[in-house]
């Protein structure tokens, strides 16, 4: 059968989830599972799969929900947490004296807050924190959702401490030895802990443009589509602090990643731009003239809230700014003792597991959920559990926290399992295995790129970071989608005679974008704020950022790869 005919069986997944949860407007719970059973439905019929296969590829896929899972709980029970102990209302009272200007709470919390979870933590986890933050400040559930699913794309490549490069390239080594001991002309690195370092440090020129642009975009578009004015000129407005914003993350993020290595430059240019940015918006430094407010809740399309209140109101506090954002305080300097390998921990807590061995009786599937690792426990749980005695709360506080983060696991539970395992049978219909896989087809996405790229030929670095960005839509995941494509992406590049550092950076950038539209990030951002049913209203709204995002990167890779000089970088 021909590439072209697989790419488009491999493509109608994705096409049915796209028609169904943004052109008929089904919730997540039942658009999912009806794409779970195409994606079987072709696995057995076109690829040849065994019926038996694809179900156990099916558990695998239920296993690895279930951590994602983890992580979204333990990011509700927070929020529920210091919602019932007055620490968020203290916290809100707080951001309401740094700045009641709803459009600079969105560039503190959504794009540096967010950045520096991102960079300790990553996986889906800055949205599922930074969200409810701003929900509890006032926004409707719909903005607040949208902007850190946005916002959180350009720390992504360096997310979790590094992992998408660290981890994600990882089965590059046997072709970067290769290409080392050939003697490749304009190669800048001479082993693959050089040539993952080089990657970031061209990542990081990738994403330079829309560091500074995507915030300027994303307050005109938001006071554009939710404020009261229903123009983009106030968002725009506040362009200066946007830009002062972007500087205060850029310097750390570029001098880490160029002297220092992938594994920090988000988690260091998020925490130092937080401390300068919140001193600046404290000074009036490059702050718009006048404040600006999303109106009335009375006044909001329906479509903009969910089950969870959003009304705006003078806070009080309950107890001290510190003893409020201690829990927050705790969880960044958790994440970030149990991320670096040097300090122990990390290794430690990731050896506990539970692992699922030979599912159904094939060897080469498998799944493992390291509950000890996963941020939903450590720190999410544990330090809602903290803060049941920091705050002092009364027994009925905490049952009606542990309560209402419970039932509110339902809708995402149904949409992640139906997702991620759709996600399994794509990763696992590439088996080498004859047996398994008779006509020795490329796995899904595979066969979907190798289409793409036949077609794009020697423009293919503008469209590159694309299939990161669709590699991280179909996994949720920047890390999966380099384990996915990277290998196919240093294959084109090889093909083609471009230069393979290049391009590869593209596809981890595009891994980073990506978020912005992945079904994983849209049901556990719904979750948080209340929007379960309205991931297609959210997809439909953040797919012209990320086609800006790549737009903007795919001009770059082209620029980069056109004047590319051997022994210039």
């Amino acid at each position: 059968m021909s590439m072209e005919v697989l790419a488009l069986v491999a493509l109608l997944p994705i096409l049915v989830a796209l028609i169904l949860m943004v052109g008929m407007r089904w919730p997540a719970t039942k658009a999912m599972p009806v794409a779970w059973l195409t994606a079987a439905a072709g696995a057995v019929v076109v690829w040849g799969l065994p019926v038996k296969y694809v179900a156990a590829l099916t558990l695998q896929g239920f296993i690895t929900a279930i951590g994602i899972l983890i992580i979204v709980f333990g990011a509700i029970l927070i929020l529920r947490t210091l919602q019932h102990s007055g620490g968020m209302e203290t916290i809100q009272h707080g951001m309401q004296n740094i700045t009641p200007d709803r459009r600079i709470q969105a560039i503190i919390i959504g794009y540096m807050f967010a950045a520096f979870i991102e960079g300790a933590a990553g996986f889906g986890t800055p949205a599922a924190l930074a969200a409810p933050l701003l929900l509890s400040l006032g926004f409707p559930p719909l903005a607040a959702a949208i902007i850190c699913l946005v916002f959180n794309s350009f720390p992504v490549t360096f997310g979790a401490v590094g992992t998408p490069v660290v981890l994600g390239l990882k089965y590059l080594a046997p072709g970067v030895d290769q290409a080392v001991a050939s003697g490749v002309a304009g190669l800048n690195f001479s082993n693959m802990g050089e040539f993952v370092a080089v990657i970031g440090q061209w990542a990081t020129l990738m994403h330079l443009s829309m560091i500074f642009i995507l915030p300027i975009f994303m307050l005109g578009f938001i006071t554009r589509f939710f404020g009261p004015e229903r123009s983009w000129k106030p968002g725009l407005a506040a362009w200066k602090f946007c830009i002062f914003a972007a500087v205060s993350f850029t310097v750390p993020y570029l001098i880490f990643a160029w002297n220092v290595g992938p594994e920090f430059p988000s988690l260091i240019g998020g925490l130092v731009g937080l401390g300068v940015i919140i001193a600046g918006a404290k000074a009036g430094f490059c702050m718009p003239k006048e404040s600006w407010d999303f109106g009335p809740s009375a006044n909001w399309d329906p479509e903009w809230t969910g089950s969870v209140s959003a009304d705006s109101t003078e806070f009080t506090a309950h107890m001290s700014q510190f003893k409020a954002w201690l829990p927050y305080i705790l969880i960044g300097a958790i994440l970030v003792v149990t991320r670096i390998p040097e300090l122990g921990l990390k290794g430690m807590l990731a050896g506990q597991a539970l692992k699922f061995s030979h599912i159904l009786g094939y060897e080469s599937v498998n799944g493992a959920i390291a509950y000890l690792y996963l941020p939903g426990t450590i720190p999410f749980t544990l330090v809602a559990i903290l803060t049941i005695f920091i705050h002092g709360m009364p027994a009925d506080k905490v049952k009606l926290s542990w309560t209402q983060a419970i039932k509110t696991m339902k809708n995402p539970t149904i949409a992640l399992f139906a997702a991620v395992a759709l996600v399994s049978i794509f990763r696992g219909s590439g088996i080498g295995d004859a047996a398994l896989n008779p006509n020795s087809y490329p796995s899904m996405p595979l066969a979907m790129a190798k289409a793409v790229a036949s077609i794009a030929g020697n423009a293919w670095p503008m469209f590159a970071s694309f299939v990161g960005g669709l590699g991280a839509f179909i996994t949720g995941s920047n890390t999966v989608s380099d384990l996915l494509f990277a290998e196919f992406q240093w294959g084109v590049a090889s093909n083609l005679e471009l230069p393979r550092q290049i391009i590869v950076a593209a596809q981890a950038v595009g891994g980073g974008m990506g978020n912005m539209i992945c079904i994983h990030n849209i049901v556990a951002a719904c979750a948080v704020v209340g929007l379960s049913g309205m991931e297609g209203a959210i997809l439909r709204r953040t797919v012209w950022p990320f086609l800006l995002y790549g737009l903007v990167v795919g001009i770059v890779a082209s620029l980069m790869s056109f004047v590319f000089l051997p022994g210039l970088f």
